[in-house]
């Protein structure tokens, strides 16, 4: 064999093993979900990423896994405008049984014994798509934990509504965050929970 297959050769099983290898970072890093054992999980809809960092910080800080309701329709700036009274979620909102469809794929619940469920406030409540989330899945013998964030509502009724469309879960007490909440914040609301009994 010539010293140019020779090297030939070396370079294409150096290239393959690199490859494999590459690969296999890959899916250690995206398999959080599957592969943990955790009893909690982190379920939230976040449009302005606000909602998703106060999330982030509570997987951090509880070990929980994730899911992130997405939109079906992704809402645009336009849709959340306040001052429209026929914007999207003005719409939405105003209507009782408004259910936006949800984009996520479907996930199954029943190794979750601990629910973080957050949200942002509109119009004072939670979006009509958390109530989409809420209606579609069995949420019975669950301990529910909801938290959300706004510029200045505070979490009000919006848990307690949330929670008349479930049977049977257990709703703790819920707490509100704002834009500028840092994770010691979390982590000391989260000290304060009590999961027992």
């Amino acid at each position: 064999m010539s010293r140019l297959k020779k090297l030939y050769l070396l370079l294409t099983i150096i290239l393959t093993i690199l490859l494999v290898g590459c690969g296999n970072k890959k899916n250690d890093s995206s398999t959080k979900e599957t592969d943990s054992d955790s009893k909690s999980i982190v379920i939230y809809f976040s449009r302005t990423n606000n909602t998703e960092k106060i999330a982030n910080y509570i997987i951090d800080i509880t070990n929980s896994d994730k899911y992130e309701i997405e939109a079906k329709t992704p809402y645009t700036n336009a849709d959340i405008n306040y001052n429209d009274s026929n914007s999207r979620t003005s719409i939405e909102q105003n209507d009782p049984t408004c259910r936006p469809e949800i984009g996520s794929a479907t996930i199954d619940l029943s190794k979750y014994e601990v629910i973080y469920l957050g949200y942002p406030i509109w119009w004072g409540q939670a979006p009509k798509i958390m109530y989409t989330f809420v209606e579609s899945y069995d949420l019975s013998n669950k301990t529910i934990i909801p938290f959300c964030t706004s510029g200045s509502s505070g979490i009000g009724s919006s848990a307690t509504n949330l929670e008349k469309s479930t049977t049977n879960a257990k709703w703790l007490s819920g707490k509100r965050f704002g834009s500028s909440s840092s994770k010691n914040e979390v982590k000391e609301w989260i000290d304060t929970i009590n999961l027992g009994g």
